[in-house]
C-alpha cells in the first residue's frame, strides 16, 4: 500500500515533521482502519483510470446514478450512453469524477488521469515551433496539445475543409 499524507499548517517545522510521520506510520500501520468507516475516503484511495489524449474510457456506473460531476472539464468530459459510462480525454492533467445518487449522496469518486496519445507520435521542433506526427506505419500530420499555433491552425483548416467536403449536404 502506498501512502500519502500532506502537512500543512502553521506549526514549527520539528513538530509538522514529526505529526507528519505518526500519522503516516499509524496509516501504514493499519491501512483501513482509517478509511473502514468513510467509504467516500475508501474511495478517494483508488488507483487512477488512465485515458489517453484523442480516445475514451467505458466505465459501470452504479444503478443508482443520477449525477456526475467531472473537477475539471478541461481534463476529461463524462457522459453516460444506455447505461455506460463515456470518459474522453480533452488535455493532460489529473481530475476526477464524483458519482452522486438522487439525494445527493456521493456513491464513488474516481480520480482521472490524462496521458499523452498511445500511438507512436514524433514531435518535431522547427526552433521555437512544435509539429506532431502519427508515425504509425507511415508520418501524418496531426494535430496535438501544445503544437504551434499556425501549425495547429493549419491543421484543423485542413480538416474542416475536408469534413465539409464529405458531408455536402450538411449547412453551417
Amino acid at each position: 500500500m502506498t501512502a500519502f499524507v500532506i502537512c500543512r499548517g502553521g506549526r514549527p517545522l520539528l513538530f509538522s515533521v514529526l505529526g507528519c510521520f505518526a500519522v503516516a506510520a499509524s496509516v501504514l500501520a493499519h491501512p483501513n482502519a482509517a478509511f473502514a468507516a468513510d467509504p467516500v475516503l475508501a474511495s478517494t484511495l483508488r488507483e487512477p483510470i488512465t485515458v489517453h489524449l484523442d480516445q475514451a474510457q467505458l466505465l459501470k456506473i452504479p444503478e443508482r446514478t443520477s449525477t456526475l460531476v467531472i473537477g475539471n472539464p478541461l481534463i476529461a468530459d463524462a457522459v453516460v450512453q444506455g447505461g455506460v459510462l463515456v470518459i474522453t480525454a480533452k488535455s493532460y492533467g489529473m481530475t476526477n469524477l464524483v458519482i452522486l445518487d438522487r439525494t445527493g449522496a456521493s456513491l464513488s469518486e474516481i480520480p482521472i488521469q490524462v496521458v499523452g496519445p498511445a500511438d507512436s507520435v514524433v514531435v518535431l521542433y522547427r526552433g521555437i515551433d512544435r509539429e506532431s506526427y502519427s508515425c504509425a506505419p507511415n508520418c501524418e500530420r496531426r494535430i496535438t496539445l501544445g503544437d504551434s499555433a499556425n501549425y495547429f491552425a493549419q491543421n484543423l483548416n485542413t480538416f474542416t475543409a475536408f469534413q465539409a467536403q464529405a458531408t455536402p449536404g450538411e449547412k453551417k
